[in-house]
């Protein structure tokens, strides 16, 4: 096989997934009573977490979670 007919194998491949996705999406939808439209958006309650570093200030004092308290030792 060439290239060509190689990559149009993979493109009908792709489409065949394409399309039974899609039926997959619409029987499951049937199932649940909802009707295809738009996809849902995400909810409003979502909170975003930055990406700058937390200060190291709120760290002091705590423990290592499942390692105890810095200044005492395992049994």
């Amino acid at each position: 096989m060439s290239l060509q007919d190689d990559l149009a194998a993979v493109k009908g491949c792709l489409e065949d997934l394409v399309r039974t996705v899609g039926q997959l999406e619409r029987s499951i939808a049937a199932e649940k009573g909802v009707t295809s439209g738009p996809p849902q958006s995400r909810p409003e309650n979502l909170v975003t977490i930055p990406d700058t570093p937390y200060d190291s200030g709120l760290w002091t004092d705590s423990d290592d979670e499942g390692l105890g308290a810095r200044d005492r030792h395992a049994p």
